[in-house]
């Protein structure tokens, strides 16, 4: 990926995570830092394979979008 897209997509995918609930950002740290439990967002998002990104990206915003129609 190029560099540019992909430290955009990581930006994208930190102020998406911000709307996530503490236990949901555990969740992703499970997922896809596994290996780090203690990191923050910002260092499991900078850890990430490049190709995970996306898919990454799309969980999230399902998972605010959930979170949006239980209000």
């Amino acid at each position: 990926m190029n560099k540019t897209l992909n430290s955009a997509a990581k930006e994208i995918l930190k102020n998406l995570l911000v709307q996530c609930t503490e236990q949901q950002q555990l969740m992703f740290k499970r997922m896809y830092c596994h290996e780090n439990l203690n990191a923050t967002i910002d260092e499991a998002i900078e850890q990430m394979d490049e190709n995970k990104i996306d898919w990454a990206i799309t969980q999230v915003e399902r998972t605010i979008e959930k979170n949006s129609l239980k209000i």
